[in-house]
Protein backbone atom coordinates (compact mmCIF):
# COMPACT_ATOMS: atom_id res chain seq x y z
CA UNK A 1 0.00 0.00 0.00
CA UNK A 2 2.44 3.18 -1.12
CA UNK A 3 1.73 6.22 0.96
CA UNK A 4 3.67 9.21 1.00
CA UNK A 5 4.13 8.98 4.71
CA UNK A 6 3.49 6.80 7.22
CA UNK A 7 5.32 8.58 10.53
CA UNK A 8 2.93 11.70 12.05
CA UNK A 9 3.64 14.62 13.63
CA UNK A 10 3.88 14.47 17.54
CA UNK A 11 1.34 13.07 18.72
CA UNK A 12 -0.11 10.85 21.48
CA UNK A 13 -0.46 7.54 22.70
CA UNK A 14 -3.12 5.21 24.15
CA UNK A 15 -2.59 2.97 27.39
CA UNK A 16 -4.32 0.22 28.46
CA UNK A 17 -7.48 1.66 30.69
CA UNK A 18 -6.86 5.20 30.03
CA UNK A 19 -7.75 7.80 27.68
CA UNK A 20 -6.15 9.20 24.47
CA UNK A 21 -3.80 11.80 26.39
CA UNK A 22 -0.28 13.43 25.57
CA UNK A 23 2.94 11.25 25.20
CA UNK A 24 5.21 11.41 28.27
CA UNK A 25 7.09 14.49 28.27
CA UNK A 26 11.16 14.15 27.63
CA UNK A 27 12.96 14.95 30.79
CA UNK A 28 16.06 16.44 28.49
CA UNK A 29 14.38 19.22 27.45
CA UNK A 30 11.95 17.67 25.15
CA UNK A 31 14.55 16.59 21.60
CA UNK A 32 12.09 13.11 21.80
CA UNK A 33 14.63 11.21 22.81
CA UNK A 34 12.69 10.00 26.46
CA UNK A 35 14.29 10.45 29.61
CA UNK A 36 17.84 9.29 30.76
CA UNK A 37 18.39 6.83 33.93
CA UNK A 38 21.19 7.13 35.89
CA UNK A 39 23.60 5.24 33.63
CA UNK A 40 22.83 7.84 31.09
CA UNK A 41 20.39 5.47 28.99
CA UNK A 42 17.66 6.48 27.49
CA UNK A 43 14.67 5.43 28.60
CA UNK A 44 11.71 4.22 26.02
CA UNK A 45 8.63 5.92 26.40
CA UNK A 46 6.47 2.79 25.04
CA UNK A 47 8.61 -0.09 26.70
CA UNK A 48 5.76 0.13 30.32
CA UNK A 49 3.16 -0.02 27.58
CA UNK A 50 4.89 -3.01 25.51
CA UNK A 51 5.53 -4.93 29.31
CA UNK A 52 1.74 -4.49 30.43
CA UNK A 53 0.38 -5.90 27.03
CA UNK A 54 3.26 -8.93 27.19
CA UNK A 55 2.21 -9.31 30.83
CA UNK A 56 -1.96 -9.97 29.99
CA UNK A 57 -0.47 -12.17 27.20
CA UNK A 58 2.14 -14.20 29.27
CA UNK A 59 -1.06 -14.66 31.74
CA UNK A 60 -2.85 -17.04 29.01
CA UNK A 61 -5.94 -14.51 28.99
CA UNK A 62 -5.78 -14.06 25.41
CA UNK A 63 -5.88 -17.72 24.72
CA UNK A 64 -9.20 -19.65 25.21
CA UNK A 65 -11.50 -19.71 22.27
CA UNK A 66 -14.30 -18.11 24.46
CA UNK A 67 -12.08 -14.60 24.81
CA UNK A 68 -11.47 -14.01 21.03
CA UNK A 69 -14.76 -14.76 20.24
CA UNK A 70 -15.97 -11.70 22.54
CA UNK A 71 -13.44 -9.39 21.19
CA UNK A 72 -14.23 -10.39 17.87
CA UNK A 73 -18.00 -9.78 18.80
CA UNK A 74 -16.69 -6.58 20.42
CA UNK A 75 -14.77 -5.17 17.42
CA UNK A 76 -18.31 -5.75 15.47
CA UNK A 77 -20.11 -3.89 17.91
CA UNK A 78 -17.40 -1.02 17.36
CA UNK A 79 -17.93 -0.93 13.33
CA UNK A 80 -22.04 -1.03 13.65
CA UNK A 81 -22.02 1.57 16.60
CA UNK A 82 -19.50 3.87 15.17
CA UNK A 83 -20.60 3.40 11.42
CA UNK A 84 -21.56 6.81 10.63
CA UNK A 85 -18.58 8.25 12.92
CA UNK A 86 -16.76 6.53 10.34
CA UNK A 87 -17.90 7.12 7.46
CA UNK A 88 -17.50 10.92 8.21
CA UNK A 89 -13.99 10.52 9.62
CA UNK A 90 -13.15 9.06 6.47
CA UNK A 91 -14.78 11.88 4.10
CA UNK A 92 -13.06 14.21 5.90
CA UNK A 93 -9.77 12.73 6.31
CA UNK A 94 -9.35 11.33 2.74
CA UNK A 95 -12.64 12.71 0.98
CA UNK A 96 -13.73 9.30 0.20
CA UNK A 97 -17.52 9.43 -1.10
CA UNK A 98 -19.85 7.84 1.32
CA UNK A 99 -20.97 4.30 -1.12
CA UNK A 100 -16.76 3.71 -1.52
CA UNK A 101 -16.44 4.44 1.85
CA UNK A 102 -19.25 1.80 2.97
CA UNK A 103 -17.94 -1.04 1.00
CA UNK A 104 -13.96 -0.83 1.27
CA UNK A 105 -13.77 0.48 5.16
CA UNK A 106 -17.21 -0.77 6.23
CA UNK A 107 -17.65 -3.82 4.37
CA UNK A 108 -14.78 -5.14 3.87
CA UNK A 109 -13.62 -5.05 7.75
CA UNK A 110 -17.16 -6.96 8.56
CA UNK A 111 -16.34 -9.52 6.11
CA UNK A 112 -13.04 -10.47 7.53
CA UNK A 113 -14.62 -10.64 10.80
CA UNK A 114 -17.25 -13.05 10.09
CA UNK A 115 -14.92 -15.08 8.03
CA UNK A 116 -13.19 -14.99 11.30
CA UNK A 117 -15.71 -15.77 13.48
CA UNK A 118 -17.48 -18.36 11.54
CA UNK A 119 -14.31 -20.82 11.05
CA UNK A 120 -11.99 -19.96 14.28
CA UNK A 121 -13.14 -23.41 16.28
CA UNK A 122 -11.40 -24.56 12.81
CA UNK A 123 -8.58 -22.64 12.56
CA UNK A 124 -7.38 -23.47 16.17
CA UNK A 125 -7.54 -26.79 16.01
CA UNK A 126 -4.35 -29.08 16.24
CA UNK A 127 -3.54 -30.14 12.67
CA UNK A 128 -2.92 -33.74 12.49
CA UNK A 129 0.53 -34.73 10.47
CA UNK A 130 1.82 -37.76 8.41
CA UNK A 131 3.99 -39.92 10.53
CA UNK A 132 6.98 -42.49 9.18
CA UNK A 133 7.44 -46.02 10.51
CA UNK A 134 9.52 -44.58 13.52
CA UNK A 135 6.83 -42.45 14.99
CA UNK A 136 3.42 -44.64 14.05
CA UNK A 137 2.54 -45.13 17.87
CA UNK A 138 3.11 -41.14 18.84
CA UNK A 139 1.30 -38.45 18.16
CA UNK A 140 2.52 -35.78 15.62
CA UNK A 141 0.97 -32.26 15.07
CA UNK A 142 0.81 -28.77 14.59
CA UNK A 143 -0.17 -26.12 17.04
CA UNK A 144 -1.76 -22.98 16.20
CA UNK A 145 0.19 -20.85 18.54
CA UNK A 146 -0.30 -17.05 18.93
CA UNK A 147 3.29 -14.87 17.98
CA UNK A 148 2.57 -12.65 21.57
CA UNK A 149 2.41 -8.96 21.18
CA UNK A 150 1.85 -7.76 17.91
CA UNK A 151 2.54 -4.20 16.08
CA UNK A 152 0.05 -3.20 13.55
CA UNK A 153 0.47 -0.29 11.63
CA UNK A 154 -1.82 1.37 9.30
CA UNK A 155 -2.28 3.62 5.82
CA UNK A 156 -3.99 6.94 5.02
CA UNK A 157 -5.59 5.89 2.10
CA UNK A 158 -7.92 2.85 3.79
CA UNK A 159 -7.44 4.01 7.35
CA UNK A 160 -9.97 1.69 8.93
CA UNK A 161 -9.91 -1.53 7.38
CA UNK A 162 -5.82 -1.80 6.66
CA UNK A 163 -5.95 -1.48 10.42
CA UNK A 164 -8.63 -2.88 11.33
CA UNK A 165 -8.79 -5.90 9.13
CA UNK A 166 -5.02 -7.49 10.23
CA UNK A 167 -6.21 -6.75 13.93
CA UNK A 168 -9.10 -9.21 13.45
CA UNK A 169 -6.15 -11.89 12.26
CA UNK A 170 -4.14 -10.89 15.39
CA UNK A 171 -7.13 -11.83 17.97
CA UNK A 172 -8.27 -14.12 16.34
CA UNK A 173 -4.90 -15.93 16.66
CA UNK A 174 -4.53 -15.45 20.59
CA UNK A 175 -2.13 -12.20 20.50
CA UNK A 176 -2.14 -8.60 22.44
CA UNK A 177 -1.54 -5.84 20.18
CA UNK A 178 -0.66 -2.18 19.41
CA UNK A 179 -2.35 -0.55 16.95
CA UNK A 180 -1.22 2.51 15.01
CA UNK A 181 -3.02 4.17 12.94
CA UNK A 182 -1.88 7.02 10.44
CA UNK A 183 -1.12 10.07 11.57
CA UNK A 184 -2.48 11.44 8.08
CA UNK A 185 -6.03 10.69 8.82
CA UNK A 186 -6.28 12.83 12.01
CA UNK A 187 -10.01 12.37 12.61
CA UNK A 188 -10.13 8.58 12.14
CA UNK A 189 -7.03 8.64 14.42
CA UNK A 190 -8.60 10.29 16.77
CA UNK A 191 -11.63 7.84 16.31
CA UNK A 192 -9.87 4.99 16.58
CA UNK A 193 -8.22 5.84 20.05
CA UNK A 194 -10.86 7.08 21.42
CA UNK A 195 -13.24 4.91 20.71
CA UNK A 196 -11.52 1.15 20.51
CA UNK A 197 -10.86 1.11 23.64
CA UNK A 198 -14.44 1.11 24.85
CA UNK A 199 -14.82 -2.19 23.33
CA UNK A 200 -11.51 -4.17 23.70
CA UNK A 201 -9.98 -5.15 26.56
CA UNK A 202 -7.35 -2.50 27.71
CA UNK A 203 -5.06 -5.19 29.25
CA UNK A 204 -4.89 -6.85 25.79
CA UNK A 205 -5.17 -3.88 23.50
CA UNK A 206 -4.03 -0.31 22.99
CA UNK A 207 -3.99 2.43 20.47
CA UNK A 208 -1.13 4.52 19.54
CA UNK A 209 -1.14 7.87 18.52
CA UNK A 210 2.89 8.95 17.49
CA UNK A 211 4.95 10.65 16.42
CA UNK A 212 7.65 11.00 14.13
CA UNK A 213 10.01 10.26 17.03
CA UNK A 214 7.87 8.56 19.30
CA UNK A 215 7.27 6.28 16.03
CA UNK A 216 10.94 5.32 16.09
CA UNK A 217 11.01 4.47 19.48
CA UNK A 218 8.22 2.37 19.69
CA UNK A 219 9.70 0.33 16.98
CA UNK A 220 12.62 -0.03 19.25
CA UNK A 221 11.06 -2.36 21.69
CA UNK A 222 10.88 -6.32 20.74
CA UNK A 223 7.50 -6.95 18.97
CA UNK A 224 6.83 -10.57 18.66
CA UNK A 225 5.53 -9.67 15.15
CA UNK A 226 5.12 -6.17 13.10
CA UNK A 227 2.54 -5.92 10.57
CA UNK A 228 2.76 -2.92 8.25
CA UNK A 229 0.73 -1.21 5.42
CA UNK A 230 2.60 1.76 3.63
CA UNK A 231 5.12 2.94 1.49
CA UNK A 232 8.16 1.38 0.62
CA UNK A 233 10.72 3.72 1.46
CA UNK A 234 8.99 3.12 4.83
CA UNK A 235 8.84 -0.54 5.00
CA UNK A 236 12.64 -0.49 4.83
CA UNK A 237 13.02 1.00 8.34
CA UNK A 238 10.40 -0.85 9.89
CA UNK A 239 12.49 -3.98 8.51
CA UNK A 240 15.56 -2.53 9.78
CA UNK A 241 13.75 -1.70 13.34
CA UNK A 242 12.39 -5.57 12.90
CA UNK A 243 15.54 -7.08 12.68
CA UNK A 244 17.26 -5.66 16.22
CA UNK A 245 14.96 -8.13 17.47
CA UNK A 246 14.80 -10.65 14.74
CA UNK A 247 11.19 -10.29 14.88
CA UNK A 248 9.14 -11.43 11.85
CA UNK A 249 6.95 -8.68 9.47
CA UNK A 250 4.58 -8.77 6.92
CA UNK A 251 4.95 -5.49 5.05
CA UNK A 252 2.06 -4.09 2.55
CA UNK A 253 3.98 -1.74 0.04
CA UNK A 254 1.61 -1.40 -3.02
CA UNK A 255 3.17 -1.05 -6.45
CA UNK A 256 2.70 0.03 -10.02
CA UNK A 257 0.27 -2.48 -11.05
CA UNK A 258 -0.13 -2.92 -14.90
CA UNK A 259 -3.12 -3.17 -17.40
CA UNK A 260 -2.68 -5.11 -20.83
CA UNK A 261 -5.57 -4.57 -23.04
CA UNK A 262 -5.34 -7.13 -26.13
CA UNK A 263 -6.53 -6.74 -28.98
CA UNK A 264 -9.36 -8.78 -28.86
CA UNK A 265 -12.02 -7.79 -25.78
CA UNK A 266 -15.24 -6.06 -25.43
CA UNK A 267 -13.84 -2.70 -25.64
CA UNK A 268 -16.74 -0.98 -23.50
CA UNK A 269 -17.05 -3.20 -20.63
CA UNK A 270 -12.97 -2.77 -20.46
CA UNK A 271 -13.35 1.08 -20.54
CA UNK A 272 -15.78 0.89 -17.62
CA UNK A 273 -13.84 -1.35 -15.36
CA UNK A 274 -10.84 0.11 -15.36
CA UNK A 275 -12.00 3.43 -15.31
CA UNK A 276 -13.72 2.33 -12.47
CA UNK A 277 -10.41 0.69 -10.89
CA UNK A 278 -8.55 3.36 -11.67
CA UNK A 279 -10.77 6.80 -10.48
CA UNK A 280 -12.27 4.71 -7.40
CA UNK A 281 -11.18 6.91 -4.16
CA UNK A 282 -9.99 9.40 -6.85
CA UNK A 283 -6.87 6.64 -7.66
CA UNK A 284 -5.87 6.58 -3.96
CA UNK A 285 -5.78 2.90 -3.72
CA UNK A 286 -2.75 0.30 -3.84
CA UNK A 287 -4.19 -2.17 -6.07
CA UNK A 288 -5.32 0.69 -8.94
CA UNK A 289 -4.67 -0.30 -12.47
CA UNK A 290 -1.27 2.21 -12.27
CA UNK A 291 -0.85 2.17 -16.19
CA UNK A 292 -2.63 0.46 -19.31
CA UNK A 293 -0.49 -1.62 -21.63
CA UNK A 294 -2.19 -2.01 -25.63
CA UNK A 295 -1.72 -1.68 -29.51
CA UNK A 296 -2.00 1.75 -30.53
CA UNK A 297 -5.09 0.12 -32.55
CA UNK A 298 -6.88 -0.57 -28.80
CA UNK A 299 -5.46 2.51 -28.03
CA UNK A 300 -7.47 4.48 -30.44
CA UNK A 301 -10.59 2.14 -29.81
CA UNK A 302 -11.03 2.87 -26.25
CA UNK A 303 -10.19 6.57 -25.66
CA UNK A 304 -13.69 7.25 -26.40
CA UNK A 305 -14.84 3.90 -24.61
CA UNK A 306 -13.11 5.64 -21.35
CA UNK A 307 -14.24 9.08 -21.99
CA UNK A 308 -17.72 7.72 -22.34
CA UNK A 309 -17.24 5.77 -18.91
CA UNK A 310 -15.94 8.71 -17.17
CA UNK A 311 -18.90 11.22 -18.12
CA UNK A 312 -21.38 8.27 -17.16
CA UNK A 313 -19.40 7.78 -13.79
CA UNK A 314 -19.02 11.22 -12.87
CA UNK A 315 -21.35 13.14 -15.35
CA UNK A 316 -19.82 16.03 -17.83
CA UNK A 317 -17.98 18.02 -14.85
CA UNK A 318 -16.35 15.03 -12.45
CA UNK A 319 -15.78 18.13 -10.01
CA UNK A 320 -19.44 17.95 -9.15
CA UNK A 321 -20.18 14.39 -8.79
CA UNK A 322 -20.64 13.41 -5.15
CA UNK A 323 -18.99 10.30 -6.03
CA UNK A 324 -15.70 11.59 -7.12
CA UNK A 325 -13.37 11.85 -4.15
CA UNK A 326 -10.46 14.69 -3.30
CA UNK A 327 -6.91 14.36 -3.18
CA UNK A 328 -6.17 13.47 0.81
CA UNK A 329 -3.93 16.77 1.36
CA UNK A 330 -2.34 19.54 -0.30
CA UNK A 331 1.62 17.47 -0.49
CA UNK A 332 -0.01 14.92 -2.53
CA UNK A 333 -1.77 17.22 -4.64
CA UNK A 334 1.05 18.80 -5.47
CA UNK A 335 3.01 15.51 -6.56
CA UNK A 336 0.29 14.04 -8.27
CA UNK A 337 -0.41 17.07 -10.81
CA UNK A 338 3.09 17.51 -11.34
CA UNK A 339 2.97 14.53 -12.93
CA UNK A 340 0.43 16.02 -15.38
CA UNK A 341 3.75 16.46 -17.71
CA UNK A 342 4.33 13.16 -18.98
CA UNK A 343 3.10 12.35 -22.26
CA UNK A 344 -0.09 14.39 -23.55
CA UNK A 345 -3.84 14.76 -21.85
CA UNK A 346 -6.52 13.29 -23.96
CA UNK A 347 -8.76 13.52 -20.84
CA UNK A 348 -9.50 15.05 -18.31
CA UNK A 349 -6.40 17.15 -16.99
CA UNK A 350 -8.59 19.98 -14.83
CA UNK A 351 -7.18 20.69 -11.32
CA UNK A 352 -8.17 22.79 -8.28
CA UNK A 353 -5.22 23.34 -5.41
CA UNK A 354 -7.54 24.76 -3.24
CA UNK A 355 -10.29 21.99 -3.76
CA UNK A 356 -7.43 19.38 -3.69
CA UNK A 357 -9.09 18.17 -7.15
CA UNK A 358 -7.74 16.34 -9.86
CA UNK A 359 -9.93 15.59 -12.89
CA UNK A 360 -10.29 12.17 -14.06
CA UNK A 361 -7.46 11.47 -16.08
CA UNK A 362 -5.70 9.66 -19.08
CA UNK A 363 -2.44 10.41 -20.64
CA UNK A 364 -1.47 9.14 -23.94
CA UNK A 365 1.96 9.19 -25.49
CA UNK A 366 3.57 8.56 -22.66
CA UNK A 367 7.23 6.97 -22.73
CA UNK A 368 8.85 4.50 -20.06
CA UNK A 369 10.98 7.37 -19.27
CA UNK A 370 8.48 10.27 -18.27
CA UNK A 371 8.15 10.60 -14.95
CA UNK A 372 4.48 9.12 -14.31
CA UNK A 373 6.69 5.81 -15.21
CA UNK A 374 8.94 6.19 -12.41
CA UNK A 375 6.65 6.17 -9.47
CA UNK A 376 3.12 4.86 -8.03
CA UNK A 377 0.64 7.58 -9.22
CA UNK A 378 -1.78 7.33 -6.26
CA UNK A 379 -3.93 9.62 -8.05
CA UNK A 380 -6.78 9.56 -10.82
CA UNK A 381 -4.22 9.40 -13.84
CA UNK A 382 -3.98 7.11 -16.36
CA UNK A 383 -1.04 6.65 -18.50
CA UNK A 384 -1.32 4.54 -21.51
CA UNK A 385 1.95 3.20 -23.18
CA UNK A 386 1.86 1.85 -26.32
CA UNK A 387 3.37 -2.01 -27.17
CA UNK A 388 3.47 -4.17 -30.09
CA UNK A 389 2.18 -7.45 -29.04
CA UNK A 390 1.09 -9.45 -25.81
CA UNK A 391 5.00 -10.77 -25.85
CA UNK A 392 6.51 -6.72 -25.44
CA UNK A 393 3.62 -6.36 -22.89
CA UNK A 394 4.96 -8.94 -20.82
CA UNK A 395 8.75 -8.17 -21.26
CA UNK A 396 7.79 -4.60 -20.01
CA UNK A 397 6.39 -5.70 -16.94
CA UNK A 398 8.59 -8.53 -16.29
CA UNK A 399 11.49 -5.33 -16.98
CA UNK A 400 10.06 -3.81 -13.52
CA UNK A 401 9.71 -4.00 -10.25
CA UNK A 402 6.73 -6.94 -9.43
CA UNK A 403 3.73 -5.07 -8.97
CA UNK A 404 0.83 -5.70 -6.15
CA UNK A 405 -1.53 -6.66 -9.02
CA UNK A 406 -1.03 -7.42 -12.46
CA UNK A 407 -4.17 -7.32 -14.77
CA UNK A 408 -5.23 -8.64 -18.29
CA UNK A 409 -8.68 -7.99 -20.63
CA UNK A 410 -8.49 -10.37 -23.34
CA UNK A 411 -12.02 -12.98 -24.80
CA UNK A 412 -8.80 -14.92 -25.62
CA UNK A 413 -8.32 -17.39 -22.85
CA UNK A 414 -4.56 -18.04 -24.21
CA UNK A 415 -3.56 -14.65 -23.96
CA UNK A 416 -4.96 -14.36 -20.32
CA UNK A 417 -3.13 -17.72 -19.74
CA UNK A 418 0.07 -16.32 -21.25
CA UNK A 419 0.15 -13.04 -19.20
CA UNK A 420 -0.67 -15.37 -15.70
CA UNK A 421 2.73 -17.79 -16.42
CA UNK A 422 4.89 -15.24 -18.10
CA UNK A 423 4.75 -12.53 -15.12
CA UNK A 424 5.11 -12.34 -11.51
CA UNK A 425 3.09 -10.34 -9.30
CA UNK A 426 1.48 -10.54 -5.61
CA UNK A 427 -1.98 -10.92 -7.20
CA UNK A 428 -3.55 -11.34 -10.44
CA UNK A 429 -6.90 -10.49 -11.70
CA UNK A 430 -8.37 -11.00 -15.88
CA UNK A 431 -11.09 -9.07 -17.12
CA UNK A 432 -11.87 -6.94 -14.38
CA UNK A 433 -9.81 -4.83 -11.65
CA UNK A 434 -9.82 -4.91 -7.92
CA UNK A 435 -12.31 -7.67 -7.63
CA UNK A 436 -9.94 -9.92 -6.58
CA UNK A 437 -9.52 -8.30 -2.98
CA UNK A 438 -13.21 -8.67 -1.73
CA UNK A 439 -12.75 -12.10 -1.75
CA UNK A 440 -11.53 -13.50 2.26
CA UNK A 441 -10.51 -16.66 0.28
CA UNK A 442 -8.04 -15.60 -1.47
CA UNK A 443 -4.41 -14.43 -0.22
CA UNK A 444 -3.63 -10.57 -0.39
CA UNK A 445 -0.10 -9.69 -0.52
CA UNK A 446 3.03 -8.15 -2.63
CA UNK A 447 5.94 -10.08 -3.52
CA UNK A 448 9.53 -8.12 -3.95
CA UNK A 449 9.31 -4.57 -4.01
CA UNK A 450 5.48 -4.74 -3.60
CA UNK A 451 5.72 -6.58 -0.50
CA UNK A 452 5.94 -9.46 2.15
CA UNK A 453 3.71 -12.03 3.35
CA UNK A 454 0.02 -12.18 2.56
CA UNK A 455 -3.23 -11.69 4.66
CA UNK A 456 -7.13 -11.94 4.55
CA UNK A 457 -9.92 -14.42 5.71
CA UNK A 458 -7.75 -17.60 6.55
CA UNK A 459 -4.76 -15.85 5.39
CA UNK A 460 -4.39 -13.29 8.29
CA UNK A 461 -5.15 -15.75 10.83
CA UNK A 462 -2.07 -18.10 9.84
CA UNK A 463 0.18 -14.37 9.66
CA UNK A 464 -0.26 -14.17 13.27
CA UNK A 465 0.20 -17.64 14.26
CA UNK A 466 3.49 -19.66 14.87
CA UNK A 467 2.98 -23.02 13.58
CA UNK A 468 4.64 -25.31 16.44
CA UNK A 469 5.44 -28.80 15.23
CA UNK A 470 4.96 -31.41 17.89
CA UNK A 471 5.59 -34.54 18.91
CA UNK A 472 3.95 -36.57 21.84
CA UNK A 473 6.14 -39.79 22.05
CA UNK A 474 5.06 -42.70 24.20
CA UNK A 475 7.23 -43.57 27.13
CA UNK A 476 7.22 -47.64 26.78
CA UNK A 477 8.71 -49.64 24.56
CA UNK A 478 12.09 -48.73 25.05
CA UNK A 479 13.18 -51.52 23.61
CA UNK A 480 12.22 -50.18 19.99
CA UNK A 481 14.31 -46.61 20.44
CA UNK A 482 17.53 -49.15 21.10
CA UNK A 483 17.94 -49.14 17.62
CA UNK A 484 19.23 -45.49 17.94
CA UNK A 485 21.53 -45.31 20.55
CA UNK A 486 25.00 -46.15 20.78
CA UNK A 487 27.22 -47.83 20.29
CA UNK A 488 25.85 -47.72 16.36
CA UNK A 489 26.25 -50.83 13.91
CA UNK A 490 25.48 -50.83 9.75
CA UNK A 491 23.05 -52.86 10.39
CA UNK A 492 21.42 -51.07 12.86
CA UNK A 493 21.61 -47.93 10.74
CA UNK A 494 19.65 -49.78 7.96
CA UNK A 495 16.69 -50.77 10.29
CA UNK A 496 16.68 -46.72 11.53
CA UNK A 497 17.20 -45.48 7.79
CA UNK A 498 14.24 -48.08 6.70
CA UNK A 499 11.67 -46.96 10.09
CA UNK A 500 12.37 -42.97 9.04
CA UNK A 501 12.36 -42.93 5.31
CA UNK A 502 10.28 -41.12 3.29
CA UNK A 503 9.45 -42.87 0.02
CA UNK A 504 9.26 -40.99 -3.51
CA UNK A 505 5.92 -42.48 -4.59
CA UNK A 506 6.48 -41.46 -8.28
CA UNK A 507 5.53 -38.61 -10.80
CA UNK A 508 3.08 -35.85 -10.40
CA UNK A 509 0.56 -34.79 -13.18
CA UNK A 510 -1.08 -31.40 -13.15
CA UNK A 511 -4.49 -31.44 -14.69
Amino acid sequence: METSSVFPEPGMQQLPGSRAGNAPEDDDGGDGKGSMDGNGVSENPYAGLVALLRAAWLSGKTRPLEYRVAQLEALGRFLEEKKQEILEAVALDVGKPPFEAELTEILLCKNELHEALNNLCQWMKDEPVERNMATRLDSAFIRKDPYGVVLIIGPWNCPVNLLLGPLVGAIAAGNCAVIKPSEMTKNTEKLMAEGLPSYLDRDCFAVVTAGVQETSRLLENKFDYIFFTGSPSMGRVVMAAAAQHLTPVTLELGGKNPCYVSDTCDVRSVARRVAWGRFFNAGQTCVAPDYVLCTLEMQEKLMPALREAITEFYGSNPRESPDFGRIMEQKEFQRIRALLCSGRVAIGGQTDEEDLYIAPTVLVDVQPSDPIMQEVILGPILPIVAVASVDEAIDFINNHERPLAVYVFSSDDKVVAQVLERTSSGGFCSNDTLMHTILTSLPFGGIGGSGLGKYHGKFTFDTFTHQRGCLHRNMGLEALNALRYPPYSKHRVGIVCAASRVKHKGSCTLL
